[in-house]
């Protein structure tokens, strides 16, 4: 599973037109599930994901969670985040998993954050088109993947 993990002041995803989900202060999660992806991977890269602590403290110092700062958290699936391009200029899909489990496990992954931060997980719409904005704050982008 891999994640790009960017620290917003606002952030908001767009299907047709009408805005599926925004944020104020927080993360915006884009995910990417391979086929080999296991429930506990999907547990960590979560968990890790609202743990990281990437927000300054009082010390202007990053050593707070999107958690501590009360945050939220909007998660968008992006299976091109495992587009290989080492051969050519079109990116092969080959390690992203299959459309049924993707979903799954992006919907399980919306259940476990919404369990530790009720109210505070927005989305976007499954294999939708969808336009993404943001205001990066920092810029503080993360990879994580397990």
């Amino acid at each position: 599973m891999r994640a790009v993990v960017q620290r917003v002041s606002e952030a908001s995803v767009k299907v047709d037109g009408r805005i599926t989900g925004s944020i104020r202060k927080g993360l915006l999660v884009l995910i990417a599930v391979h086929n080999n992806d296991t429930d506990d991977q999907l547990r960590w890269v979560s968990d890790k994901c609202r743990r990281l602590r990437i927000f300054e403290d009082d010390e202007g110092k990053m050593n707070r969670s999107v958690e501590d700062v009360d945050g939220e958290v909007l998660l968008v699936s992006q299976f091109t985040l495992y587009g290989e391009v080492k051969k050519g200029t079109r990116p092969s899909f080959i390690a992203s998993a299959g459309p049924e489990k993707a979903e799954a496990m992006y919907q399980q992954m919306v259940a476990h954050l919404e369990q530790s931060m009720p109210g505070k997980v927005k989305t976007g719409i499954f294999a939708a088109k969808m336009e993404v904005s943001l205001v990066n704050d920092g810029p503080v982008t993360i990879i994580v993947e397990r």
